[in-house]
């Protein structure tokens, strides 16, 4: 529970504060218990002065993108859930096809302004659901491109409130990873080189992608994506698939039968149930495949 006295304090800044805010309203997999308190901030200043706080008096805080790659507890988040909007929106054309781009922004909007500038390189990110900090922060990716292969520097907060960047050659890309992982730096907004093209094929590309996606993942329905990482030398998905599983539903949970690859919730899952089911099929990809399936998804919240 969260102090009046601290609620009062973070009212004062340029930001927009809900309490006890129902997380399945922020994810895509719609699941998740109440946060003690939600804070839409809208600057740089108030991102600052906000996190400051929290460090004062003790209170935890999480930065929330668009919740497609997390999985909230029932039982919900203790403490602050920050989520960047105002000038954390932004997106600029700066020199030599740069564009920058806040942090709190969809990488949908970020693909639409790359498309109608005629820049290409990020065809491959249209559709996946996501912010453009998340994207960084955990180096998205789908059919053959990630976000390093653009990403040129990354400005981000550390945990003392400065402002600092991180140049390409310091974000230790990887799959599924960057310098911001498992850290207490807050990204801030990413500067991306993209190259001129045409702009018809670069629209032309980004419908393809986007008809993959509704051809083979089940887009229409809540989840957070991927679950787990790609193994070494195969396929999630296809393990999971080899293993019987396809369709396969632990209490309103469910396998998509449409990608193995994927957890949906159509039928009111709890994020218990998520849990339940991921461990289940850890057990039989282990025992049917032995490999060992590691989550991508990441559990936020109560134990």
């Amino acid at each position: 529970m969260i102090e009046k006295a601290f609620i009062e304090l973070i009212s004062k800044e340029n930001a927009d504060i809900r309490l006890d805010e129902e997380m399945k309203s922020h994810t895509s997999f719609r699941i998740g218990g109440k946060a003690d308190c939600l804070c839409s901030v809208k600057d740089v200043d108030s991102l600052r002065n906000i996190i400051l706080l929290c460090r004062e008096h003790g209170v935890p805080y999480f930065i929330l993108g668009m919740g497609s790659n997390i999985l909230v507890s029932d039982k919900g988040i203790e403490g602050l859930v920050i989520k960047l909007e105002g000038e954390f929106n932004e997106i600029t054309l700066a020199e030599d096809n740069i564009v920058r781009c806040g942090a709190g922004s969809t990488l949908a909007r970020l693909c639409t302004f790359a498309r109608n500038m005629s820049l290409g390189g990020l065809e491959f990110a249209w559709g996946i659901p996501g912010s453009v900090g998340g994207a960084i922060y955990m180096n998205a990716g789908a059919y053959g491109g990630e976000i390093k292969d653009t990403v040129i520097s990354v400005d981000y907060m550390d945990k003392d409130g400065n402002i600092r960047r991180c140049s390409g050659e310091e974000l230790d890309f990887s799959y599924r990873h960057s310098a911001f992982t498992d850290t207490e730096n807050i990204i801030i907004r990413g500067s991306f080189r993209l190259e001129p093209g045409s702009h018809d094929a670069i629209v032309e590309r980004m419908q393809y992608l986007m008809d993959q996606r509704k051809t083979k993942q089940p887009i229409n329905h809540p989840s957070a994506g991927s679950v787990f990482k790609r193994p070494e030398n195969g396929y999630a998905a296809a393990l999971i698939e080899e293993c019987g599983l396809k369709g396969y539903e632990y209490g309103g949970a469910q396998v998509s039968p449409k990608h193995a690859g994927f957890i949906v919730n159509d039928k009111g899952a709890s994020a218990a149930d998520v849990l339940g089911l991921i461990d289940h099929i850890k057990k039989e990809v282990r025992e049917k495949k032995n490999v060992e399936l590691c989550c991508e998804v990441r559990f936020i919240g109560r134990v």
